[in-house]
């Protein structure tokens, strides 16, 4: 080595190595950690540590450990904790340049992109493609300043899965506070978050079965198993077979490696410009249940495949029509959307080779209706039993237990259960996704199957484009992956567990196929707990818990190749976090938080401007004008949390009878007038529209106008409009606490999917053994396989249909349209009130169905939501009835809620005091106006309830009403017992097994001259339409009586 060489090395490392006076000692450290930890207030993180200090002639280096890591950094903390770190320094280090690192980082750096300048950004990925995987050609809008084109990996945690070790398939979590994780994080995602991205122009992808109904039907050109009807007509360029394998249902059941996607064959044609010329192909269900049905096609991706392929979706009598490019997707099931088919013609998919681009090739295989049940059959191999080891606790043994065990067979099952409760391993077999990917441990530990492979599902789909280039996959792409999941972890009292977001940067050598950096993901994160975080302590809870980011190797966050978290929303174990995460409105708000984040993040990699869609309207009704047209009206609904979700288009749907909804018709006004055809019901429903995407619906209203009648219309009220969580308590030593399903089960939006069964361990001691006695929390599960129904908004047309039946037209509005809007009634309402409103309307049936007052999370935060009689309600209903008027009202709570709230505690209860205690004016409303009194909540349990002697003759019979968790209709778990409440009234019902009052009819007297019928149980409740129909006709017969 020369003296020159080693003269400039000891200058170097002189230059680097800190001078005695130039290092931070030990109380430094400590002053700046300890300023350091009041940047994390507000988030449950690790205690921050000063790993490393460098000292340069003109530069400090301080580094810290990963636990600032867990806070969003913008520019303003990012310029205070460097700056507060600076005030801490001595003398002859402050004015040396300051670099704060967080876990490597320069902490500036960790500022997302939306936050920084735009020439301060750092490159963004993005995997784009001409045309989309899947376009709805009719849908009347583009939402350019959504998601329109981007393609979004997205899955609901675990699903039941064969544990090898038991011979037995089983959940990968405990069924705890009426759920479990493989469940619960589903009804976040399928009712709320998919639809949001969707309504945004996304297109979602699966790994799982999306599709909750446990009905499918298979149509294909193979035969086989799929036994429905397959047709083909030939233009001038016929359809032919193609080359290689394609999908047939060959078998009920599929075993290891099974792959129904190479067992058959597929179809293809040559494309034309003109419809004249045009070969088609019609796949048609043989439907036996009526209700709505995922579609999904498939088709195989070839050389020069056509970009347009024009499908369209028949669905009772409907059509809907779909572009898809074939150039991507090939070889799978490919969801299109989810419709209402019925029994006969109507339904079907149709095919067509007409394309804008002639001299492509379009391929047709299978079509599949439904999520169906599972089909993917598993077994044990050899001895069933556990061979412990620390490499792997789940490995199949392969020792007799004992000389005298006897040898057996195992033989291989399915699971039993719907196809959307398994875990993504058998969902994706039945996609026919290669086994190298659903299965990566070679069929010998499905648990671990399963948390891989979602991972490498996403890569797989987007192996091809720009995301996977060296993958051969389906190539469609994917611009980001994101798993939703529910966490452990449990605390007494109302302390929250919350939310954690998970990301990787450093895997793939910290970067994405084409050179963008991974820290793609940090800011991903970041901004999907920021949002949730916000909207919940804005909206929900003030006491929400944020925990950390973690940066770490979580197979599901570091294994996708685009953009990618795992979310760990709440704790399913933690009593406090489960009061919320069991109310749908939680779960509306979170989700909607999820997609705000995602849409800041993918606008911003992408480069536009976002706009959040709008809320959901309100203020809705549907009435007749003088020309027996209807006319719609509603108002726009402000969401404080967002200035750019304002709508400024609707679209108003429309269904006739029991057809399915059409396609829609843009509307600039919040109003709209339509004429309908007489002898049937119609129903509308609104979605508020802006550049951003398309808000959820309103409640569906229906009309109907009999020809044979000029009698006034019959005014329906949706009263209904309740989403709750179950009834809970805790005991006042805080020792027990839990949901009590017997009371009030809550009431879900449109369907409960995480129900598994009533809770049965409510001692806050017994601590968790094992899944299958899980303490704290444990409940049945007995109704785990089963979908159970919830509020569907969609009322006044089952009353309708009876009162279209008993004689009489009708028209209908929402309860908020009884309330003021802009300080008035719209013009449309000006009837609704007094006299007016009698001469308008020769009765009103008032909906309530399980309305009652109900809390929002911990008791007291909250003000009570969900008055059966609010006093717009009453002041309504007491006009209306002293000016002469029929009121006809039914509900489970209709006397409970008034008289004895469940909500208002004893005073020895830690909750006493704060809610409000129950009116005397309310129930001296129900007395004295509808004429009725609270006997008994929960006055009967067999769901039975029979006609006596009165004025609404009924011949004793008995009729039958939901009061046990089913698909047909919400239960009905604690009907009211009601008594007249002046001597002209009478009791027209009773329950059977009690023989208390169940409904009540008055008729008038010398000074309250009108006439009321009030029900303690819902009358949309009762389980036949014939009944329905029958009790209608009895009641608006009394009550038209002059």
């Amino acid at each position: 080595m020369t003296k020159s060489i080693l003269c400039s090395l000891c200058a170097a490392f002189i230059m680097a190595a800190p001078a005695g006076a130039q290092t931070l000692t030990k109380q430094e450290k400590a002053a700046i950690v300890g300023v350091l930890g009041s940047f994390t207030k507000g988030i449950r993180s690790d205690k921050i540590v000063i790993d490393t200090v460098v000292v340069n002639n003109d530069s400090l280096k301080i580094f810290l450990n990963s636990a600032l890591e867990d806070i969003s950094i913008r520019q303003d903390n990012a310029t205070a904790i460097t700056s507060t770190i600076r005030s801490l320094l001595p003398p002859d280090l402050s004015k040396k340049k300051l670099q704060v690192l967080v876990d490597g980082n320069d902490i500036f750096s960790l500022i997302p992109n939306l936050y920084r300048a735009k020439a301060e950004r750092r490159p963004s990925f993005r995997n784009t493609s001409a045309e989309p995987l899947v376009t709805r050609s009719d849908r009347p809008y583009t939402p350019q300043n959504g998601l329109d084109g981007r393609h979004i990996a997205m899955w609901q945690s675990h699903g039941k899965y064969f544990e090898l070790g038991t011979n037995r398939w089983e959940w990968q979590r405990a069924r705890l506070f009426e759920s479990v994780e493989d469940k619960f994080t589903q009804s976040f995602v399928l009712p709320y978050l998919i639809p949001m991205l969707e309504n945004a122009g996304a297109y979602v992808m699966t790994p799982r079965e999306r599709d909750t109904n446990p009905y499918e039907v298979v149509v294909d050109n193979d035969g086989k198993m799929a036994k429905s009807p397959y047709t083909e007509q030939n233009g001038i360029n016929a359809w032919q077979q193609g080359e290689g394998t394609g999908f047939a249902y060959a078998r009920y059941q599929y075993q290891d490696f099974e792959n129904p996607f190479t067992e058959g064959t597929y179809r293809q044609a040559t494309t034309v410009r003109k419809a004249a010329q045009a070969s088609t192909i019609t796949w048609t269900p043989q439907i036996r249940q009526e209700r709505s049905y995922a579609v999904y096609v498939s088709y195989k991706t070839v050389e020069g495949s056509t970009t347009d392929a024009h499908y369209t979706v028949c669905h009772r009598g409907i059509e809907t029509h779909f572009t898809v490019n074939q150039t991507m997707g090939g070889g799978t099931w490919v969801y299109l959307g989810t419709f209402n088919f019925g029994m006969g013609k109507g339904n079907y998919v149709k095919l067509t080779n007409v394309s804008h681009d002639a001299g492509k090739i379009v391929t047709a295989d299978a079509v599949r209706f439904g999520g169906g049940m599972g089909n993917i059959a598993r077994a044990a191999s050899g001895d069933s039993t556990y061979v412990y080891t620390k490499a792997n606790t789940r490995s199949l043994g392969g020792q007799p237990r004992n000389d005298y065990q006897p040898s057996f067979t195992t033989y291989p099952m399915t699971s039993g259960y719907p196809r959307f409760l398994e875990g993504a391993r058998y969902y994706m077999q039945w996609a026919g996704i290669p086994d190298s990917i659903y299965s990566p441990t070679h069929g010998r530990n499905d648990y671990a199957d399963d948390y891989r492979n979602r991972g490498l599902w996403v890569n797989y789909i987007a192996g091809g484009s720009k995301a996977c280039p060296d993958v051969k996959g389906l190539n469609i792409p994917v611009a980001l992956s994101f798993a939703f999941h529910s966490d452990a972890g449990t605390v007494k009292g109302d302390s929250i567990i919350g939310n954690l977001g998970i990301y990787q940067t450093s895997m793939y050598g910290g970067k994405f196929a084409d050179g963008t950096s991974r820290d793609a993901n940090r800011d991903l994160c970041d901004l999907v707990q920021s949002s949730i975080t916000h909207d919940l302590r804005m909206q929900v809870e003030p006491k929400w818990t944020r925990r950390g980011m973690w940066n770490q190797r979580y197979f599901e966050a570091w294994t996708p190749r685009v953009p990618a978290m795992l979310l760990e929303l709440m704790s399913h174990e933690n009593f406090a976090d489960m009061r919320y995460g069991l109310d749908p409105r939680f779960a509306f708000i979170t989700s909607r938080a999820i997609y705000k984040g995602i849409l800041r993040f993918l606008s911003t990699e992408y480069g536009y401007d976002y706009v959040v869609q709008p809320l959901p309207v309100d203020h809705f009704s549907a009435l007749f004008n003088k020309k027996n047209e209807v006319e719609l009206s509603w108002a726009p609904v402000a969401d404080s949390l967002e200035v750019t979700a304002v709508p400024d288009r609707y679209i108003v749907y429309k269904r006739i009878g029991n057809g399915d909804f059409d396609n829609g018709t843009v509307v600039k006004k919040n109003s709209f007038t339509c004429t309908i055809p007489s002898d049937v019901v119609v129903s509308f429903k609104v979605t508020a529209l802006n550049k951003g995407g398309e808000s959820f619906p309103s409640e569906i209203l229906s009309v109907g106008i009999n020809s044979k009648t000029t009698t006034r219309p019959v005014l329906v009220i949706n009263g209904f409009d309740r989403l709750s969580a179950p009834d809970d308590f805790v005991s006042s030593d805080d020792s027990e606490a839990g949901f009590l399903a017997d009371n009030d089960n809550g009431v879900a939006y449109q369907q409960l999917i995480s129900y598994v069964g009533k809770m049965k361990e409510f001692r806050r001691a017994i601590p968790w053994t094992h899944d299958d006695a899980a303490g704290f929390g444990d409940s049945y599960g007995n109704y785990e396989k089963k979908i159970i129904a919830g509020n569907t908004f969609d009322y006044p047309a089952m009353h309708g249909s009876s009162i279209l039946k008993a004689g009489f037209s009708f028209c209908s509005i929402g309860r908020s349209a009884l309330n003021t809007f802009e300080g008035k009634l719209p013009q449309m309402l000006k009837p609704l009130t007094g006299e007016a409103c009698q001469s308008a309307f020769s009765a009103v049936d008032f909906i309530l169905g399980k309305q009652k007052q109900s809390k929002f999370g911990r008791p007291g935060l909250h003000p009570l939501s969900f008055k059966t009689f609010d006093e717009p309600v009453q002041k309504f209903l007491t006009a209306y009835c002293k000016a002469g008027g029929a009121v006809f009202v039914s509900g489970s709570y209709v006397g409970t809620d008034l008289w004895q709230n469940p909500l208002n505690y004893p005073a020895t209860n830690p909750y006493a005091g704060y809610f409000k205690k129950n009116e005397k004016a309310d129930q001296d409303f129900a007395r004295n106006i509808l004429k009725y009194q609270w006997r008994e909540d929960r006055a009967s349990n067999t769901g039975r309830a029979a006609y006596v002697a009165s004025p609404i003759p009924g011949n004793n019979n008995i009729v039958r009403y939901y009061n046990v968790p089913n698909e047909n209709s919400y239960v009905v778990e604690s009907p009211d017992a009601i008594d007249p409440a002046d001597p002209s009234a009478y009791t027209f019902m009773r329950y059977p097994e009690t023989n208390m009052s169940a409904g009540i009819c008055f008729g008038g007297n010398a000074t309250d001259h009108w006439r009321t019928c009030v029900l303690g149980f819902p009358f949309e409740s009762l389980r036949s339409e014939k009944i329905r129909d029958n009790m209608m006709k009895r009641i608006l017969t009394y009550l038209m009586e002059k």
